[in-house]
């Protein structure tokens, strides 16, 4: 059940990436955000109810709850047309939990490809804060392109892989996504991330000694 809400978070991060860079007015984007929030609600909470006390299912469901509230949070924010700040610093805290679950999925529970993808959210939820909580407006265009891409590696793909039961070699697979991970982010930032504007270059000019006539 927890793949089938994964599938439609690549669905929303792919719409919110696109908002982002200005492809999709933010308004048209709240719908998703409500219903795949709804989704990574209800999902963690019947997985947990149905448990019957597993520490593995519960610690794995607990996980989602984190971005289904991030959704609602969006969604909400967008259609109320309010300050994106509180998502912002609540981002801050999603990529902090983030790094945990990341160890706790390589640590307790075995998964090394899902801590990669885990240590991918923590990033991205980062650059969440940055945009929203510390106005860092000129982060947005690579935050939007990050969101995108992230939306179809650690979500869309997996999901699809692990419903129709071809995800396989998950050693390989932690270590193709993180190298994925640091080549194509670093290689982005060095692309679009705005410089500085370099100073003009200036001609020497010759000064007259003063014996000169």
């Amino acid at each position: 059940m927890g793949f089938v809400g994964l599938l439609y978070v690549g669905a929303v991060l792919f719409i919110n990436g696109l908002m982002l860079l200005g492809a999709v007015e933010p308004r048209s984007a709240a719908p998703i955000n409500l219903f795949v929030g709804a989704l990574q609600v209800i999902t963690p909470t019947y997985l947990i109810f149905t448990a019957n006390g597993d520490p593995a299912v519960i610690l794995n469901a607990s996980g989602l709850y984190l971005f289904g509230f991030t959704y609602l949070y969006v969604g909400i924010n967008l259609l109320a047309g309010l300050d994106g700040t509180g998502v912002g610093w609540f981002s801050l805290f999603v990529a902090v939990v983030a790094v945990g679950y990341a160890w706790a999925n390589w640590q307790l529970l075995g998964s090394l490809p899902f801590a990669v993808i885990w240590l991918y959210w923590a990033f991205l939820w980062a650059l969440f804060f940055l945009v929203l909580g510390l106005k860092r407006e000129e982060l947005t265009r690579y935050t939007g392109w990050v969101t995108v891409i992230e939306a179809w590696v650690t979500a869309a793909i997996p999901a699809f892989l692990l419903l129709t039961g071809l995800w396989r070699e998950p050693g390989i697979t932690a270590i193709a996504l993180a190298v994925v991970g640091v080549v194509v982010f670093g290689a982005l930032y060095a692309r679009i991330h705005p410089r500085a504007p370099s100073a003009p270059a200036t001609t020497p000019t010759r000064t007259a000694h003063p014996a000169a006539g």
